[in-house]
């Protein structure tokens, strides 16, 4: 029956006549690859989401337009969703052991991958999301894909863009990018500052406070580019962020009301800086670099017991428990490529080619305070080498074979106050075999079979017996191919991806359950290997301008991620069970009416099927469909712009629990507990530009 609902809403949402039409869609331009390209001829399962998009939906981070994309899916438990599953493959949550992503998160060259708050969309110039396996291209951090934001560049015109918004639970936002030229032609400069506020949209009873879990976001970007000869270019980008977010979102009955007598915190205090250099050597060779660097002060911390003094009867066992992490990230990066020019290629001047060079090293120290234990503190510090190369050989006018290798040494060291000390190293490598087919100009298919990698780590709770304290890497082999097609005159655009994937080694997040002397619970986090799993689907994407006046567009992702066998330690067989976070299926539809010069209608359909909140238990969210719509005046330089997210205020779940239980008054019996999206939620934004 969903498969059903699901194809009738997708069909009344595409169904039309035809229209003559006078315009083309525009070209997409992305850096999934090493170099810029356009979308339809980048042999990767990838969707782009452009700054006019986002600015539509009055987006102000990445959670708020990833539903834009097929077999993209997030975790909340916290403010903000911190952690991204594509194809179902992605971490959930972090608590004291530290972790190695397994999606991508690159903000202006700048990794960010263990710190999805930073992902606010204020003078983004395009979201860029790319599933499967990148290993040659990222490395460690992408075994499932990577999302990659890029903020608008300086220009050599004066450009100026305002924007604010308010929004119900008493939101409130406002921004100004201003960019141009500093010296004609020489040096360029843009800096942008915005500043996200509100209530949040929970009620905590017992505090009487409608903001227990507010956001107060600040973002100030800044960016150079100095023209220093025809040919070298210098670009420093500088993200400063300063997030003090509230975290109050859980409760026995999973309603947006809580009794909590302490929440908690949700914050990021973020300074960073990546600088680029692009150097055409010559009209054979060009050099590429890029060092980053980013340093945050993160705390995550929340009231355990959901609960306040006295709200339960002492023969109910009840207890109070307050739990806060603090972490000091600091990140470090440098990377060099050569590449070739066109009068470089190799191979009869068959073969374009590059090859680089890469190193980092992440250190995260963390202090818990934690009410049942003494302070815990621990140091986790990583390096990664890594030399890569790609060849993109022409085989005949239409036929390309790619083909890529990345070889990677990690490194890790982990000691804690418990006298724990872990040291490891390992080769990792990835690579990609591809072909790509360009049937004619408007049509390309291409296959590639691809290996990304995962680093192994270590778990830190000491009651965890010896055997369990760490675990190996995780290997992904993946098979893809698909075809990118522009139809009717460049009017309709379709693509479309099947892949197979086989997990080695999978990690997989699991738990030990203990009993407190007050006869509370608690569940102890930990990742281990299972057996094996794979990962098979089909994602789908078509955009269709009807006519001057009308646009219609819809994507889906297919998606079936199982284990073949795994057994956790506290006895649920998961074979054969899907993954967590992996919903079966995922759409967005939508249209854009065009109605005379000034007005813009826009709605649009999204939603997803029930998924597994984790692997080591049963509980599950339910499958949901969302209610999106805008209407917009635009006039000469002005915008106002009248929106509405989930106008239907249906209720979904970003995060769930069920492997324990925190009510004194049901004996701590163990139930399901969610973590609400969203509501509905209707706002006004107005812009500018310049």
């Amino acid at each position: 029956m969903k498969f059903k609902a699901l194809s009738l809403a997708i069909a009344a949402l595409l169904s039309s006549h035809a229209f003559a039409n006078d315009t083309t869609l525009e070209p997409i331009i992305v850096n999934a690859d090493f170099r810029p390209s356009e979308i339809q001829t980048t042999a990767i399962s990838i969707t782009s989401i452009s700054s006019e998009e986002i600015q539509q939906r009055s987006a102000q981070h990445l959670e708020d337009i990833l539903n834009m994309a097929p077999n993209v899916n997030m975790s909340s438990g916290g403010s903000r969703s911190h952690y991204f599953q594509i194809r179902g493959i992605g971490e959930r949550s972090q608590f004291s052991a530290p972790i190695n992503p397994s999606v991508g998160l690159i903000i202006d060259d700048i990794d960010f991958s263990r710190s999805g708050a930073a992902a606010t969309l204020f003078d983004i110039e395009q979201v860029e999301i790319l599933r499967g396996p990148q290993g040659t291209r990222f490395g460690a951090n992408a075994l499932a894909g990577v999302i990659n934001l890029r903020s608008k560049e300086p220009t050599n015109e004066l450009d100026i863009h305002f924007e604010s918004t308010l929004a119900e639970y008493d939101t409130r936002s406002v921004g100004i990018a201003v960019g141009g030229p500093l010296i004609k032609d020489k040096l360029l400069g843009r800096f942008a500052i915005h500043s996200n506020k509100s209530d949040g949209y929970i009620d905590n009873d017992f505090l009487n406070r409608d903001n227990t879990n507010n956001r107060d976001e600040l973002t100030a970007r800044t960016s150079l580019k100095w023209l220093a000869t025809d040919d070298l270019t210098l670009s420093l980008k500088f993200l400063h962020l300063d997030i003090d977010n509230g975290y109050d979102v859980f409760s026995f009955d999973n309603s947006r009301t809580t009794v909590s007598d302490e929440p908690g915190t949700d914050s990021q205090k973020t300074n960073a800086f990546s600088l680029r250099a692009d150097w055409n050597i010559s009209t054979a060779l060009r050099l590429e670099s890029i060092i980053s660097h980013s340093s945050s002060d993160l705390e995550y911390s929340y009231d355990e017991d959901w609960s306040y003094d006295g709200q339960f009867d002492a023969a109910d066992w009840p207890y109070s428990s307050f739990d806060q992490y603090l972490r000091d990230r600091n990140n470090n990066s440098f990377e060099v490529r050569l590449l070739s020019n066109e009068e470089g290629r190799i191979f009869n001047n068959s073969t374009d080619w590059l090859i680089g060079f890469y190193h980092a090293t992440q250190d995260e120290d963390l202090e818990r305070n934690y009410t049942y234990d003494p302070v815990f503190t621990s140091k986790y510090d990583t390096k990664n080498t890594a030399i890569f190369g790609q060849f993109d050989s022409a085989l005949s006018d239409k036929l390309t074979l790619v083909t890529g290798l990345r070889v990677e040494y990690w490194q890790a060291k982990y000691n804690d106050s418990e006298s724990l000390n872990i040291n490891s190293n390992d080769t990792l490598f990835g690579g990609k075999l591809g072909l790509n087919y360009q049937v004619n100009d408007d049509q390309m298919l291409y296959s590639s079979l691809s290996r990304g990698y995962k680093a192994g780590g270590v778990n830190t709770d000491g009651t965890l017996p010896e055997n369990a304290r760490d675990f190996d890497t995780e290997y992904l082999w993946n098979i893809e191919a698909g075809i990118k097609s522009l139809w009717l005159d460049g009017t309709l655009k379709t693509n479309l991806a099947v892949f197979y994937a086989k997990r080695k080694d999978q990690q997989v997040s699991s738990s030990l359950l203990t009993v407190r002397p007050d006869n509370s619970t608690e569940f102890i986090g930990y990742l281990t290997n299972a057996a094996k799993g794979k990962n098979m689907g089909i994602e789908a994407e078509v955009d269709w301008l009807v006519n001057a006046n009308w646009r219609l567009f819809a994507n889906i992702g297919l998606l079936r991620a199982t284990f073949d066998e795994y057994n956790d330690p506290d006895g649920l067989d998961v074979s054969g069970r899907r993954q967590a976070h992996a919903p079966n299926y995922q759409f967005a539809a939508g249209t854009e009416i065009y109605i005379g010069q000034n007005w813009t209608v826009r709605a649009n359909l999204e939603g997803k099927d029930e998924f597994y909140f984790s692997d080591r238990h049963n509980a599950k969210s339910n499958s949901y469909a969302l209610v999106n719509a805008s209407i917009e005046y635009a006039m000469e330089s002005w915008r106002l712009n009248l929106w509405g997210r989930n106008l239907f205020d249906k209720d979904y779940a970003v995060r769930g629990f069920g492997s324990f239980g925190n009510n004194p008054s049901k004996s701590y019996i163990t139930e399901t507990y969610t973590q609400q999206g969203e509501p509905r939620i209707v706002g006004v934004s107005l812009s500018y530009d310049y």
